[in-house]
């Protein structure tokens, strides 16, 4: 469960592993939650993926200064990484204004009405589908990290 990123530190010419937090979000009916998977203790909600994002942050911090030193795990006593892990209705909704249902259904082959139904929450992509969008975005962004402009 834990993921772990080599993190070259400068000032030391030395390599330290970077801890990955995991952080999960969902539409839930009125707001998006979000939770830490890989650390007990931190939660954070929103009426935007923007506002949740921030509320979590705020809760490492809060969770950093109002504990003993030694009830903060390790973890979080170095740097880390945050992952975000997205539910498809959140992911979609966030992100709505870089990428257009026609420019997502060119991507993964989904079409745009079924995109907007995922997007609404009307419907609830079975797990099929979840991999099909994940493994389309990635194999995109792949793709666009390859581009060079001259």
């Amino acid at each position: 469960m834990f993921k772990y990123k080599l993190n070259r530190a400068a000032k030391h010419k030395t390599y330290m592993a970077m801890f990955t937090i995991n952080v999960t979000i969902e539409k839930g009916a009125d707001l998006f939650s979000a939770w830490a998977e890989n650390i007990p203790g931190i939660y954070g909600e929103g009426e935007s993926v923007k506002e949740v994002k921030e509320d979590i942050l705020k809760a490492i911090a809060l969770f950093k200064e109002h504990n003993d030193e030694k009830n903060i795990p390790e973890e979080l006593k170095g740097d880390y990484n945050i992952e975000w892990h997205f539910d498809v209705q959140s992911f979609l909704q966030y992100y709505s204004g870089i990428f257009t249902k026609a420019a997502l259904e060119r991507i993964t082959g989904i079409n745009q009405k079924q995109l907007g139904h995922y997007a609404s929450g009307l419907k609830k992509p079975r797990k099929a589908q979840v991999e099909k969008i994940e493994t389309a975005l990635h194999n995109f962004f792949d793709d666009m990290r390859m581009v060079h402009l001259v």
